[in-house]
């Protein structure tokens, strides 16, 4: 499960931020995972408790989006979530596409306590 040491990478780089930024509570933060990324969700979720345990951000919830893992068909042009249609194209069956999102993994925002 390679999670964990993801999850502990994003705590070390809020840690980091908070620091530079001299922020002293983290209320929230959001993660964007891609549909097509190898990233969990689920086991982000669950590494994350025992990540904070002990840090500054113990009492930080996580918050999760999923991005679509959407394709284009090489074929006819037509923009398709990968996922939903089992890897081929709704509209013309092709299954030559580029991938267009969904593979990327982001921490999008870093909310903090509004003073």
């Amino acid at each position: 499960m390679h999670e964990l040491g993801i999850v502990m990478e994003i705590v070390r780089v809020v840690d980091e931020l908070a620091k530079e930024q001299g922020i002293t509570a983290v209320d929230s933060i959001v993660l964007q995972i891609g549909e097509l990324s190898p990233v969990v969700p689920r086991f982000v979720e669950e590494c994350f408790p025992a990540a904070v345990d002990g840090t500054f951000m113990k009492d930080t919830k996580l918050e999760i989006e999923i991005m679509p893992g959407n394709a284009i068909c090489k074929d006819c042009s037509t923009v398709f979530n990968v996922l939903e249609n089992s890897g081929k194209c709704p509209n013309c069956g092709s299954k030559t596409f580029d991938i267009l999102s969904g593979r990327d993994f982001y921490i999008k925002e870093i909310k903090v306590p509004e003073e």
